[in-house]
């Protein structure tokens, strides 16, 4: 992959922003800090462990974390975890409990995958087997191919381009 291959800075769907954690963001974060543009129960733990993949002092990184803005504030996040390694990211995503049930992470979910098709690149994800809001979201958007599981027992499951 080329390193000039990049997801768009600004990526957003009809009810939802996905904006970049910046590194103060990060670093807000990290410190236990709250900033007033986020929910309440933002961030979760997942969250916080994102934000430790952002850089100090370097720009934000499109293959990073996002925060998933839905009627002004931050309820969650969602992201690659880092570049393209031979065509393929794996994506992470989480929403604070409120605002679970509406169709957001599945609308998260779609808005990326639209930028990483539109670049040829494949996503996989980990999910708890258990976790099967977050099996459900994974097969609207497309997520066909079981490749076993993960060190932790999550399913991995893999996405063929243009699967939605």
């Amino acid at each position: 992959m080329s390193e000039a291959l990049a997801l768009p800075r600004d990526l957003a769907s009809s009810r939802l922003r996905l904006i970049l954690v910046s590194p103060e963001d990060a670093a807000d974060m990290l410190a236990g800090r709250r900033q007033s543009r986020w929910h309440p129960g933002y961030p979760r733990r997942d969250d916080i462990d994102a934000a430790s993949l952002v850089r100090p002092g370097a720009p934000a990184d499109p293959w990073g974390p996002r925060h998933i803005v839905w009627e002004q504030l931050a309820v969650g996040s969602i992201g690659c975890f880092g570049p393209p390694i031979e065509g393929e990211v794996e994506v992470g995503y989480g929403l604070v409990e409120q605002a679970r049930g509406r169709g957001l992470a599945t609308e998260a979910l779609a808005c990326l995958l639209a930028a990483t098709d539109a670049l040829g690149v494949r996503v996989r994800a980990s999910v708890a087997p258990s976790n099967r809001a977050g099996v459900r979201v994974l097969a609207t958007a497309g997520f066909t191919e079981l490749r076993g599981s993960n060190d932790d027992g999550e399913l991995v499951m893999g996405r063929p381009l243009g699967a939605a």
